[in-house]
């Protein structure tokens, strides 16, 4: 399963793009939140969320791990396939989404296009209870390096035997007051605080 991959932008769409990762070129299906971050014959990080059907092995890039948890939560829905969670997620930003969830907001969500009544619904009914997280931590959403440096520095961590759940609230807690810190301060930090 491939979870994340980083290299060159190749070729950037709206929705597509192709990473070039050492010589080999993976198409990979992107929102406009994610495309809008990308420069071409740039090196960039995706958060990859791999779907294999027996007729296509795809692959979709986030650019925050929040982008690719909704997407996931999007997909759970009986109705909502890859393309029309990330037609949703171009559409809409995640604090949108979340906030007609909660709000019982099916009209919001059928302005995307390929989402009905049955299926906004749907959405609103099964995702309820599982996108409180969005709404709160969009507000204060971290940078995308901030999110680069967290993650490397939670995979660091855990191969260090220290719980991914454990030191992500402390390093949320930290980039907040120091945005510019590296990986090795971060995870410095993270260790004495534990």
């Amino acid at each position: 399963m491939i979870y994340s991959l980083k290299g060159i932008v190749q070729e950037l769409n709206p929705t597509s793009m192709v990473l070039d990762v050492q010589g080999v070129g993976y198409y990979v299906g992107v929102s406009l939140q994610t495309s809008e971050k990308l420069l071409l014959g740039k090196t960039t990080f995706l958060n990859i969320q791999q779907i294999i059907r027996e007729d296509a092995h795809l692959l979709f890039g986030f650019n925050t791990i929040l982008e690719k948890e909704m997407f996931n939560l999007l997909i759970s829905v009986n109705g909502v396939g890859p393309v029309s969670a990330i037609i949703m997620l171009s559409s809409l930003s995640l604090e949108e989404i979340s906030t007609a969830i909660l709000s019982n907001n099916s009209l919001l969500l059928q302005k995307v296009k390929g989402i009905g009544t049955k299926t906004a619904e749907r959405v609103i009914v099964d995702l309820r209870d599982k996108v409180q997280k969005f709404k709160e931590s969009d507000e204060n959403i971290s940078t995308f390096a901030n999110n680069k440096i967290k993650e490397e520095s939670l995979s660091a961590l855990e191969v260090l035997g220290i719980p991914k759940k454990m030191s992500e609230k402390i390093a949320d807690r930290i980039l907040k007051q120091n945005p510019d810190f590296s990986v090795e301060q971060l995870v410095k930090q993270i260790l004495k605080n534990i």
